[in-house]
C-alpha cells in the first residue's frame, strides 16, 4: 500500500512545525507525501511548512482558498501522486501517537475498509475544557457515538475520519464541499450507499483538546447542527438521539413562551435542567473532581447550541424551497398566459 498524509490547516503555527516533525520521521516506505492544505493562514503556519519542505522532500502545501477542510482535503488529494492508493487525514488540533499513521494504514489494508476511523478521545488542561471534556466523552454529550465512546471495535455508519481508500474517495468526488460542519457524516452516507464499508479501529485513538470557553464551544456546536441538517436532507436519515438536541430546544422555548399563561408549561425547561444537574452529578462521581460540576453548562451548551443550528438551517433550507416552488409556480403561471 502507497499512501500519504493529509493535513488541514489554518492558523496552526503552535502545533504544525512538531507535527511534520513526527510525520516526517516516518519511512518514505510508508509514506511518500505530506501534504498540508492550507486555507490562507495568517500566522507562522505557512512558513513552518516551507521550512520543513526544506529538510523533507515529501512535504508541501497546498492552497485552500475556500478555507474549509472539506474544500482543502479534496485539493490536497487531487494532487498526490498516481501510486498513492490511500491516506491518512490528521487535524493539526490534535495529538497522535507516533505509531497512528502505521497503525490506521495496517487496519486500513487488513480490513480492506473504504474508510477506517479511530475513536477520538477528549482530553482538557483547564478546569474548564476538562469540564467540557468529560461532557464530550460521555454518553450525554455524545449521544452514545461510538467512535467517543471507546471500547468497540466493528463496522459503523459512521466515526472520525482517519484513513481512506483513494479509489472510493475519487469514486464519489471526495467530500462535499459545501459543507462546512459535518462534512465526515455525509461522506459516510455516500460511502454506504455505494456498498462501501467504514471500519472503526477502537483501539487507536487520536487525542483531541476541545474548545477553552463556553462562546467558542456554542460557535462549534451550532456549526455541527447545521451540518447534521444539511446532512439529514440531503441525504434523508437521521438518528432518534439527533432529533433530541432540537427537540429540547423547541420544548424549552415553548415552555418559556407559554408559561405565562400556563404556568405548569415551565415543567418542559426545569425537566430538562435538572436532568442535566442529575448528569452532571454522575460525570463529578465518575471523575472524582469538583471542577466537573462545570460539565452542566458544558452540556446545556453543546445541546442548545446543536439544537439551534439544527433548526435553523432546516427552516431555512425549507423556506428556500418554498419560495423556490412559488417562483416556478409563478413562471409557469405566466408562460400558461401566453399561451
Amino acid at each position: 500500500m502507497t499512501a500519504a498524509v493529509v493535513i488541514p490547516t489554518l492558523d496552526e503555527e503552535a502545533h504544525i512545525a512538531a507535527l511534520l516533525a513526527q510525520c516526517a520521521a516516518l519511512p518514505a516506505a510508508a509514506v511518500r507525501e505530506i501534504v498540508v492544505a492550507d486555507g490562507g493562514s495568517r500566522d507562522a503556519t505557512r512558513a513552518l511548512v516551507a521550512e520543513a519542505a526544506a529538510r523533507d522532500p515529501r512535504i508541501r502545501l497546498v492552497d485552500n482558498p475556500r478555507r474549509i477542510q472539506s474544500a482543502g482535503i479534496n485539493d490536497a488529494v487531487a494532487t498526490l501522486d498516481p501510486a498513492v492508493t490511500a491516506f491518512v487525514r490528521i487535524d493539526a488540533h490534535a495529538d497522535y501517537a507516533d505509531d497512528y499513521v502505521p497503525r490506521v494504514l495496517a487496519e486500513l489494508a487488513r480490513t480492506g475498509a473504504d474508510v477506517l476511523a479511530t475513536r477520538l478521545r477528549t482530553e482538557g488542561r483547564t478546569p474548564m475544557q476538562r469540564a467540557i471534556a468529560a461532557a464530550q466523552n460521555s454518553s450525554f454529550g455524545a449521544g452514545g457515538s461510538a467512535h467517543r465512546q471507546g471500547g468497540y471495535s466493528g463496522w459503523v455508519d459512521h466515526g472520525h475520519h482517519a484513513g481512506f481508500a483513494r479509489a472510493m474517495f475519487a469514486r464519489l468526488g471526495g467530500y462535499d464541499a459545501t459543507f462546512v460542519a459535518n462534512e465526515d457524516g455525509e461522506y459516510d452516507a455516500r460511502v454506504r450507499r455505494a456498498g462501501g464499508r467504514i471500519w472503526l479501529a477502537g483501539e487507536i485513538e487520536v487525542g483531541y483538546y476541545p474548545r477553552r470557553t463556553l462562546a467558542a464551544l456554542a460557535r462549534q456546536y451550532r456549526r455541527y447542527g447545521t451540518g447534521r441538517a444539511a446532512n439529514s436532507l440531503k441525504h434523508r436519515e437521521i438518528r432518534v438521539r439527533q432529533l433530541l438536541p432540537p427537540a429540547v430546544v423547541g420544548a424549552s422555548i415553548a415552555g418559556l413562551v407559554a408559561a405565562p399563561w400556563w404556568p405548569w408549561a415551565l415543567v418542559l425547561p426545569l425537566g430538562y435542567l435538572l436532568g442535566l444537574a442529575a448528569a452532571t452529578a454522575l460525570l463529578v462521581r465518575r471523575t472524582g473532581r469538583a471542577e466537573t460540576m462545570l460539565a452542566l453548562p458544558a452540556l446545556a451548551t453543546m445541546h442548545l447550541a446543536w439544537g439551534a443550528g439544527f433548526l435553523t438551517e432546516t427552516i431555512r433550507h425549507t423556506l428556500d424551497r418554498f419560495r423556490s416552488t412559488r417562483v416556478r409556480a409563478k413562471r409557469g403561471s405566466g408562460v400558461a398566459n401566453k399561451g
